[in-house]
């Protein structure tokens, strides 16, 4: 993503000079102006780098509002730094078109990344921007800094953890059910605003950012929940030799995912299994728990313990009131 100077100048020049040059004020961005940028990190640190993509039809209905999608493609990549204990540096940015998006969009999604990249203290470093028959494609790969040797791992859990989660669990797969499923919301009794918060945690994440420092210093292993809880945990105790034992009464449910799962029992799978949380499961010492909550209350940031790191391997198991496991259906969203 690079902007030619004074001279002729392309369509993508214009593109990129009108509504990405904005962006890009960390003084390695260039202003856009060359191939390439450079980052250098704080002394003593480690880069941590991390990419993600939506593409529309898949992640983001074609009339969703621009600026909510631009925030979606930014926060997916910044809460896979939040689970490593990262602080944000920069990110780069691939957009792929199609000729249906005109100024108009440009411009509103622009205005959203703008807002995000301040809020976050993440500025554009450079990308591409291409053109494609297919739907709207972002592409972010975003950098962040540890102190050296400190980034958080799927690998470390340890028999004898705690499991704990952040946020609420299952409300943006619900929210994309209510979208899709004539009648769901009829069916589950929900009010506007119980409708709104599932249309808003599917639309725009929340990356817990704000515990990063927290998990950083305290957690054993910590991954961010993107494809469903019940998956994620699972390549984290893959990752760690581990199993893990849920008791899905603990897993913390907003009201309207809770009045969901009462109406229709089975949606207790989407919750678990559902993808687009956008929230952290961690491991964490019993003797760790106290500063880890503390923390996360002064950042604001409900935390949840629902259960515990046991030997063994496979998949955790996910238990019911009487202590039986619930046969999950499928594991996890996947592409594939």
């Amino acid at each position: 993503m690079a902007a030619r100077g004074p001279g002729p100048q392309s369509a993508e020049d214009r593109l990129i000079a009108r509504y990405f040059r904005p962006l890009a004020n960390h003084p390695g961005a260039f202003g856009l102006s060359d191939d390439a940028a450079t980052l250098t990190p704080p002394a003593g640190s480690d880069l941590v780098l991390t990419t993600d993509a939506i593409v529309g039809g898949v992640h983001f209905f074609a009339n969703d509002p621009a600026d909510l999608v631009a925030k979606k493609a930014l926060r997916v990549n910044l809460s896979d730094l939040a689970a490593k204990g990262a602080k944000p540096a920069g990110f780069l940015l691939t957009l792929a078109l199609p000729k249906t998006i005109g100024d108009a969009w440009l411009k509103v999604f622009a205005g959203g990344l703008a807002a995000d990249a301040e809020a976050y203290a993440c500025p554009l470093l450079g990308g591409d921007t291409v053109r494609t028959p297919g739907p709207v494609t972002i592409s972010i790969t975003a950098f962040g800094t540890v102190p050296q040797g400190t980034m958080v791992r799927r690998g470390g859990a340890k028999v004898g953890d705690r499991v704990l989660v952040t946020g609420t669990i299952g409300d943006a797969a619900l929210g994309l059910v209510q979208r899709r499923v004539a009648g769901a919301v009829r069916r589950w009794k929900l009010d506007r605003a119980q409708r709104d918060h599932l249309a808003e945690r599917y639309l725009v994440p929340q990356p817990r950012i704000a515990i990063a420092e927290a998990l950083r210093v305290f957690a054993n292993a910590a991954m961010d929940v993107s494809d469903g809880l019940a998956g994620d945990l699972g390549k984290l105790c893959a990752a760690s030799g581990v199993a893990a034992a849920i008791e899905i009464a603990q897993v913390p449910l907003s009201e309207a995912a809770r009045k969901a799962v009462t109406a229709e029992r089975s949606r207790i799978q989407t919750v678990l299994t559902g993808g687009d949380d956008y929230e952290i499961v961690c491991t964490v010492a019993p003797e760790r728990l106290t500063p880890v909550r503390t923390a996360a209350a002064a950042a604001g940031v409900p935390v949840s313990e629902i259960g515990v790191v046991v030997a063994g391997k496979g998949a955790p198991k996910f238990l019911d009131h009487t202590g039986k496991p619930l046969l999950l259906k499928r594991p996890s969203f996947s592409h594939f």
